[in-house]
């Protein structure tokens, strides 16, 4: 038999298809080449830097923590859990203060009362400056902004001029309009609703609208531009992205993460926004528009300090982005929160809408000069912060100078985070029924009604405390209280297909501020008559 070479021999297409698949397996096996000498090149820094921090701390007593892995040392603790949940049953097992190791960062994570109290108060100047992730310090301008700024003279300048001229009690009081005004345009958009309603959408709104007229003087033409933004920046500043834990690697981390494109592109969007408006502004100043005294909006003030050579433009818009994350963001979402506890827990409804109703009933509409006879609303939002602190995990400080914390010691460098979720769940300081929404537990007489949530108290710190407290707690709360009384006042609420309110889902999401990860789906029933719209062209 004669052997026929060519019909045995493969067809040009099926040569192509061989080589291609070559290719592609080389190029695969070329990856986890690659791959593999990336992890073991990680591995022996992280082996070099462990030996010399060995050496280094010689007789050093560190605080106690977790097991470690090479490269990414403590990190695999916290897989399964959202970070501040994790890291108080990790502090349950070794102790108040914890060292963990997250990535090449040493971190020391502080969970009760006491331990804060050493941080931020006997050693606050020890602990008063922030380290700077390779995000944040593109989302910033380098540490330009108040909350991120590292302590010294600039980072003074910004915040006497936030204590002293942004937000103060009286430049607060004096956008109680917009407040009014924004709060009474929702109340009608919730109204004219013939289905439910997606409450977060409409309060998300509600608050930017109110802060970017309080700060711009008018409402945002690109709104939905900016709450995009917004959303980048609360996931970007967990500090959990690979170039802000692996900093020496991180040329190499922002190739394997689209983190820090994503947060040059954040900052694009954001500061190119600023900048349109503050040239508006400085149009409007140049004609003689600008405001006088207390009706000047917060981007007035700050172009006028900056005409008296007070601040340059970089650090404007860097004050206004903090203004702007921090007022928005924060009061969105604890209104969220109360809203969704009160619907879980429907005697707290019931008792917080009567008294909201027999106050305001006859006037048909709550006026923020009389929210302090609201006694029982603000334990329900007093307690909505203990169960809900705006940041579960306080913005992270940096240890200036060697110092021991509850005879720990903690070197120089070291970043430590203040679990402000932990601190509110202590039961040593909350021991009856921690993780109840009871808003009882603050009424006149009991011990909680004593502890004070502005920083003086270390069991309750939903907006810090120290020197690197918010500076912004009036302005957050204003934008809280009224809200909240208002749809108390004209509604009745109920979660639809949930029979059973202790059932309702209150999972929390995964960012800086811990949102809800379900919507906030609630079908308003219309009770008190809305106030009317206001006449055209008033």
């Amino acid at each position: 038999m004669v052997w026929n070479h060519e019909l045995h021999r493969p067809s040009l297409a099926t040569q192509h298809q061989m080589e291609d698949t070559t290719s592609q397996s080389q190029s695969h096996y070329y990856f986890l080449y690659l791959w593999a000498l990336v992890s073991l090149a990680f591995a022996l820094a992280a082996y070099r830097r462990f030996l010399t921090a060995a050496r280094a701390n010689g007789g050093l007593q560190l605080p106690p923590g977790p097991w470690q892995l090479p490269v990414i040392g403590s990190l695999h603790h916290l897989v399964g859990q959202l970070p501040h949940r994790a890291m108080r049953d990790l502090a349950r097992r070794h102790g108040p203060v914890m060292l963990l190791q997250l990535g090449e960062l040493p971190t020391v994570v502080v969970s009760t009362p006491d331990a804060a109290r050493e941080v931020m108060r006997t050693q606050d100047l020890t602990f008063a400056s922030r380290p700077l992730t390779a995000s944040m310090r593109v989302l910033t301008n380098d540490g330009r902004d108040v909350a991120f700024a590292p302590y010294g003279e600039y980072w003074r300048q910004l915040r006497k001029i936030a204590v002293t001229e942004l937000l103060t009690a009286r430049r607060v009081l004096s956008f109680r309009a917009i407040r009014e005004e924004e709060v009474a345009a929702m109340l009608r958009q919730v109204g004219s609703a013939a289905r439910p309603v997606e409450m977060r959408a409409h309060l998300t709104a509600l608050v930017s609208n109110a802060t970017f007229r309080a700060v711009m003087g008018d409402r945002c033409k690109q709104r939905d531009v900016f709450l995009r933004g917004v959303d980048e920046v609360i996931q970007l500043s967990t500090g959990f992205n690979p170039a802000d834990m692996w900093p020496s690697w991180s040329w190499l981390a922002g190739r394997l993460s689209n983190d820090m494109r994503r947060a040059k592109e954040c900052h694009a969007t954001l500061y190119d926004m600023f900048g349109g408006i503050i040239e508006e502004h400085l149009e409007r100043m140049e004609g003689g528009g600008d405001g006088n005294g207390e009706a000047m909006d917060l981007l007035d003030v700050l172009l006028k300090i900056h005409k008296d050579g007070g601040v340059d433009m970089v650090a404007i818009k860097a004050v206004i982005f903090d203004v702007f994350i921090a007022g928005s963001e924060s009061s969105a979402t604890t209104l969220e929160w109360a809203l969704a506890e009160l619907i879980k827990n429907p005697e707290a409804m019931k008792k917080v809408t009567a008294e909201v109703r027999q106050a305001f009933d006859a006037g048909g509409r709550v006026v923020e000069d009389r929210l302090g006879e609201l006694t029982y609303l603000h334990l329900v939002i007093r307690e909505a912060l203990r169960l809900h602190p705006p940041l579960p995990l306080l913005l992270p400080r940096l240890c200036r100078e060697p110092c021991k914390v509850l005879g720990f010691d903690v070197p120089r460098g070291t970043q430590v985070i203040v679990n402000a979720w932990a601190l509110g769940r202590d039961e040593q300081h909350w021991p009856d029924a921690t993780e109840e929404f009871r808003p009882e537990r603050f009424e006149a007489g009991t011990r909680a009604a004593m502890v004070d949530f502005r920083g003086a108290d270390f069991e309750l710190l939903p907006f810090g405390a120290g020197r690197r407290m918010c500076p912004g707690i009036a302005f957050g709360l204003a934008s809280v209280e009224l809200p909240l009384a208002s749809l108390l006042l004209h509604f009745d609420w109920e979660a639809p297909d949930v029979s059973d309110p202790t059932e309702f889902d209150m999972t929390e999401a995964f960012g800086a501020t811990a949102r809800r990860n379900a919507n906030l789906l609630l079908r308003p029933s219309l009770r008190v008559p809305l106030p009317a719209p206001p006449a055209q062209g008033v």
